[in-house]
């Protein structure tokens, strides 16, 4: 991974390069930003250039055998912890620890913008507690009390750092504090608000923002994952989350936002019955399938928003969709209440990732659109 084959962040790239090139690295870095920004992409990154053997002024050289081998997270002194299942014990089998790697380093390669929730699919962890135990903790330690390999940095990556036991974090804070020389902390999350203050009062912050659209269309286009067209509407409805940017690469996203349109006309007709079977088509659905329909009804009513307030400059949708936001604002769902379905969506989309009845929570939804657009007419 190099800077190149992130998409946009200038400003992030240039800071960490300058801190680079001046000596001005902190230790310990916290990469922090929402889901399906490029915190992972942006520590990896930051890594292959510390380990280059010929760094530009803008990124590594990508030829050298040290870049190389980044590009399968095969470097020596790059080292990785990350959540696995608890146990009661930790075990010392070294050939399950390799497999784990191994897994890690598949998964860190194929979805470099995935969230915990993917990670706990490719894994095959569902229904299973994860945690960065005290015996993994304590293997951190031991690691980085080697030499270097090869003379160069050593780097510790710790992905999903929220999960730490706090016993782990608690033996971790010295050596955070105290690094060996050349000794590089690069702690992953998208919950900063998780993490011990003891942790984050040993790091320097890195906050990853998410993507703007022109660097999700421009990404989508570059790589021939999609049309232009196709790509910004991707990138109105993913709002900055390149994991979800990806997911919607393959589907039409009119049909995604019709799915909305066809579920309020219903709400405001009173349909009922219709909207219990779209329940029902909903609980069939997988789970990443209904938190993309939250997500997109979350977009919507952001667009309600800013046209009920004249902001129509912010507006993102086009053509049909646009027709439809401005039909469907102000009369139809007044400011007031605009607000309070964007609570009932988000609260919806939390439950869902808590693995919450998914019938029930969009029923329930069904019912809180139906009666703010009733109390607006």
């Amino acid at each position: 991974m190099r800077f190149a084959d992130i998409p946009g962040l200038p400003e992030t790239k240039e800071n960490l390069i300058n801190a680079v090139r001046n000596n001005h690295l902190a230790h310990a870095l916290l990469f922090h930003g929402p889901e399906g920004s490029a915190s992972l992409t942006m520590a990896l990154a930051l890594s292959t250039y510390l380990f280059c053997q010929n760094p530009g002024p803008t990124d590594s050289c990508g030829e050298c055998s040290y870049c190389k081998r980044m590009e399968k997270l095969i470097v020596p002194d790059l080292n990785f912890a990350f959540p696995s299942i608890a146990k009661e014990k930790d075990s010392d089998n070294e050939e399950e620890k390799n497999n784990e790697l191994a897994n890690w380093r598949s998964f860190a390669l194929e979805h470099p913008y995935g969230n915990m929730h993917d990670f706990i699919y490719f894994n095959g962890f569902e229904k299973k507690q994860l945690n960065i135990s005290k015996g993994a903790a304590r293997k951190i330690i031991q690691s980085l009390s080697l030499m270097s390999f090869e003379g160069g940095y050593k780097i510790m990556m710790i992905w999903g750092v929220e999960h730490l036991h706090p016993s782990a974090a608690n033996s971790l804070l010295k050596i955070i504090e105290e690094p060996p020389a050349k000794t590089v902390f690069m702690l992953i999350t998208s919950q900063p608000d998780q993490l011990l203050t003891t942790i984050l009062s040993r790091t320097q912050k890195v906050m990853v923002r998410a993507f703007s659209d022109e660097e999700v269309t421009a990404h989508l286009v570059d790589k021939d994952l999609s049309d232009p067209k196709t790509a910004a509407q991707i990138a109105m409805l993913a709002d900055g989350n390149l994991r979800e940017a990806y997911r919607m690469v393959n589907e039409v996203e009119d049909e995604q936002i019709s799915k909305i349109r066809n579920w309020f006309a219903l709400c405001y007709g009173k349909k009922l019955k219709d909207l219990f079977s779209l329940a029902d088509d909903f609980q069939k659905a997988d789970k990443e399938a209904q938190k993309s329909q939250i997500l997109t009804g979350l977009n919507v009513l952001r667009e309600i928003m800013l046209q009920n307030v004249d902001l129509n400059e912010l507006l993102r949708t086009t053509g049909e969709d646009r027709s439809f936001i401005e039909k469907i604002s102000g009369k139809v769902l007044s400011e007031d209440h605009v607000l309070e379905l964007y609570e009932s969506f988000n609260e919806a989309h939390y439950h869902l990732e808590r693995n919450g009845n998914p019938k029930m929570i969009f029923t329930d939804l069904s019912m809180k659109v139906l009666l703010s657009m009733a109390k607006t007419n």
